[in-house]
């Protein structure tokens, strides 16, 4: 391994949701796990199979305290590494940054998941449209914002899906740089991809290729308790557990945060013209291979 090409960090990013300055200074441990995404690709869901693999299939867990996304900004880092630092149990913290924006670490797991951005949109688009004004407040009025606030969405899905593609993930993050920088690591021997389309075909299959990556083994015993917690129905009604602050930032509250859990949804909205530009855009920014993992999922070689 001493001849492997680990990830450099090369550069901060700032915006109305991130600081990547916490990790300069967090203190990693050998059995930290790293989940990653864009963004609305299933990160909670992974996250839920995480802690239940950590945790033995227990009911009830705090998924959300147990796991935060290290690099919002709120709260800021003086408060959200003291707590992580505090935590006992085998961490699993998120991240939506692209791998050259993180400090990478060796010795930790590192899970990515991935999403057909046509997804991602519609339910981005869900969760941007009913965040209230608490969202929007903590967001753009916390000291340390850099660049312009977040605004309010337009009222159709489609025209957000237009912006969001001709802007390169407007009003959120740049999408293609996320996917492809991801992609480009996978084949490091801490690194595992995921696809939201391979959790839903099998799910029980793919907790199993989760635990043997994290090297846990999983207690037969357990096993339909972890499998029954990890399906969308609990996490459902389950959801404030898993919801960061119980869902307080959405109209709905947590159950409107974890919202339909499909794909497709695209179909009923795009033209054919509009779907063909997306998938050659896909292709340009993240070659054939990258591009065709990205929208049918299936583990990549």
């Amino acid at each position: 391994m001493s001849d492997i090409q680990w990830p450099r960090k090369t550069r901060e990013i700032h915006s109305h949701h991130f600081d990547s300055t916490i990790w300069n200074d967090l203190k990693f441990r050998d059995n930290d796990i790293v989940i990653g995404t864009y963004a609305k690709s299933g990160t909670t869901w992974v996250q839920q199979i995480v802690s239940q693999l950590i945790f033995n299939g227990q009911e009830g867990l705090e998924v959300a305290e147990m796991s935060p996304w290290m690099d919002l900004r709120v709260p800021p880092k003086q408060v959200k590494l003291p707590e992580v630092e505090a935590q006992q149990h085998r961490r699993f913290i998120k991240t939506h940054l692209p791998v050259d924006a993180l400090v990478f670490s060796p010795k930790a797991k590192y899970i990515y998941i991935g999403r057909d951005g046509r997804d991602v949109v519609w339910s981005m688009y869900n969760h941007h449209s009913t965040a209230n004004e608490q969202w929007y407040d903590v967001l753009n009025n916390t000291p340390g914002r850099v660049g312009p606030p977040i605004e309010r969405p337009c009222d159709s899905v489609h025209q957000h899906f237009d912006e969001w593609f001709e802007k390169d993930g407007h009003p959120f993050w740049p999408f293609w740089e996320n996917v492809r920088t991801w992609w480009e690591i996978r084949n490091l021997p801490n690194v595992t991809l995921l696809h939201f389309n391979d959790l839903k075909r099998d799910m029980p299959g793919e907790i199993r290729r989760i635990a043997s990556f994290l090297e846990t083994p999983i207690d037969e015993s357990k096993w339909n308790d972890i499998v029954t917690h990890c399906s969308f129905d609990y996490m459902k009604a389950n959801a404030t557990k898993s919801v960061p602050l119980g869902g307080a930032f959405w109209d709905g509250g947590a159950q409107n945060f974890i919202h339909k859990g499909v794909n497709g949804r695209w179909n009923e909205t795009l033209t054919p013209a509009e779907n063909a530009a997306y998938e050659e855009r896909a292709v340009k920014e993240l070659g054939p291979k990258c591009s065709d993992w990205l929208m049918k999922g299936a583990v990549p070689s």
